[in-house]
């Protein structure tokens, strides 16, 4: 193992290996940190996703159609 270096005006020095196991650490935390971001947002789009299918059941709940009525009214207005 490589000894480390004194500077008396700054005290230790860390060696390369501690420098390099140093920025791991950090990589690996913001890489944990990114995952759980991912996750929320997820979580977050579907939550979204969510609440406007919801909307949306409540629409065709409320129109008196059936779901076959509205999906052939949604497909006619897509193809004109």
């Amino acid at each position: 193992m490589a000894e480390m270096e004194v500077n008396m005006a700054r005290g230790v020095r860390k060696t390369i290996e501690e420098k390099i196991a140093d920025k791991q650490e950090v990589i690996d935390a913001l890489e944990t940190r990114i995952q759980k971001e991912r996750e929320e947002l997820q979580d977050l789009i579907n939550e979204q996703r969510m609440a406007r299918l919801e909307s949306l059941e409540e629409l065709i709940d409320n129109s008196n159609l059936s779901l076959e009525e509205v999906m052939e009214i949604l497909r006619r207005h897509v193809d004109a």
